[in-house]
């Protein structure tokens, strides 16, 4: 009966000692980059919007299982939002976090840039990020783990063919012939990073959030009267596609064992 009754003892400080790893998400381990990319409207006036989706962004992407110790927030102006404690947007800057994160946190990555964007890639304040640089860093930092790009901007879908991966998912504001919408000095967000943001706490895994972000753009974009439709593109690597069901955003990520 003793021996019985240390068993049973012995049983419930592994199930303790365990709990803790079987409740972590399995986005807890994934390196992500933010990154708010100008502050000024299409006008040239001064505007939010891109500062606001990188602010929102990251509180849904926190409350569906992402570690804020694994991320890196961007914005032309970080002087503005000392709360936050963001760095300055620029490319090297933008590389050598991920460099740094993705050698800690190996799970994964996600990089979500809000901007303006040009058939030669998103605005990072004064300059522009081509494609093939991007394509470059995701490369040699991310490399093979799973990697979810979001790119909200202007003619962003140039970017799919860059990184298109078989471990990847890419989904862009527009494609690679076409602007987005709602950039104006009075707008909250973008339209595409607004649909982002109601979408994602609904969205069960990433696939979803894509294909529902896709139509809840040209929603708004019908009500808006907005031409031509901006058509954002969404790319899934084969490897990936069976994988993201697993990745639960609506319950903070599968829990590991």
């Amino acid at each position: 009966m003793q021996q019985l009754s240390r068993l049973a003892l012995l049983i419930s400080l592994m199930w303790l000692a365990a709990a803790p790893a079987a409740s972590a998400s399995a986005f807890s381990d994934w390196s992500w980059v933010v990154v708010a990319g100008d502050w000024h409207a299409h006008s040239g006036g001064p505007s939010e919007a891109f500062d606001n989706t990188r602010r929102d962004v990251i509180a849904e992407f926190e409350q569906a299982g992402f570690d804020a110790a694994n991320l890196k927030q961007f914005s032309v102006r970080p002087e503005r939002y000392p709360d936050a404690h963001p760095e300055k947007s620029t490319p090297q800057g933008i590389y050598d976090a991920l460099a740094d994160l993705t050698a800690k946190a190996q799970g994964g990555c996600l990089i979500y840039f809000s901007s303006h964007g040009a058939p030669m890639g998103v605005v990072i304040d004064q300059q522009f990020l081509p494609p093939g640089v991007l394509a470059h860093m995701v490369d040699t930092t991310c490399g093979k783990r799973p990697t979810v790009v979001i790119m909200s901007a202007c003619f962003s879908g140039v970017f799919v063919p860059p990184l298109a991966g078989p471990n990847r998912m890419v989904l862009t504001a527009a494609r690679p012939d076409r602007s987005s919408f709602g950039c104006g000095e009075a707008d909250k967000y973008p339209y595409f990073d607004q649909c982002v943001l109601e979408t994602l706490p609904k969205a069960a895994n990433f696939a979803i959030l894509g294909s529902t972000v896709q139509a809840c753009v040209a929603t708004r974009e019908v009500k808006e009267g907005m031409k031509p439709p901006s058509e954002p593109q969404l790319f899934i690597g084969a490897a990936l596609k069976p994988m993201l069901p697993l990745y639960s955003l609506a319950s903070g990520g599968p829990k590991r064992n």
